[in-house]
């Protein structure tokens, strides 16, 4: 008999926030209180399923450089959100992450509102390195940053009982 699969606990939130009146909007909260600079872009997170996460966030004063696009670091902090995101909705529940590397290549002026996509491979979580791929792309759909975020997956420790 084939073993049940048990959904993800991130994901069981997302879905039951999901029924609820602004749900989309409640779990990005939710979520992004994980760590305090996700908030600062406001982010949206409109889909989450293992091996992908997609948010948004707007174009606005508050994330924008000298020359009035979305600075580098707003857009690392969606990028960052998503990664995590999609690890915690992924991973393995007898693993456990932690970043390591973020490489990122500037390839577009980030001139309007930002949709955030982080992608990893179903076969990826095993103990080590695991490659997590990530972009910010403007609403014309042209890609302002691609890159790559490095997480080092272990096991979890035993609990004490």
């Amino acid at each position: 008999m084939p073993v049940q699969q048990t959904e993800n606990y991130l994901l069981k939130i997302y879905h039951k926030m999901l029924k609820l009146p602004f749900g989309e909007q409640l779990f990005s909260l939710f979520f992004a209180r994980k760590a305090p600079y996700f908030r600062t872009i406001k982010p949206r997170i409109t889909l989450l399923e293992a091996s992908r996460c997609e948010l948004t966030f707007k174009k606005r004063k508050a994330v924008q450089n000298h020359i009035g696009t979305v600075h580098a670091i707003a857009l690392c902090n969606g990028l960052e959100m998503a990664m995590g995101a999609v690890a915690e909705a992924s991973i393995p529940a007898h693993l456990r992450w932690i970043p390591k590397a973020m490489n990122v290549e500037y390839t577009a002026k980030a001139s309007s509102d930002i949709r955030v996509i982080a992608t990893v491979s179903a076969n990826a979580w095993q103990v080590g390195d695991v490659p997590i791929q990530v972009e910010a792309q403007r609403t014309d759909g042209t890609v302002a940053i691609r890159g790559e975020i490095i997480i080092y997956v272990s096991e979890k420790p035993p609990k004490n009982v």
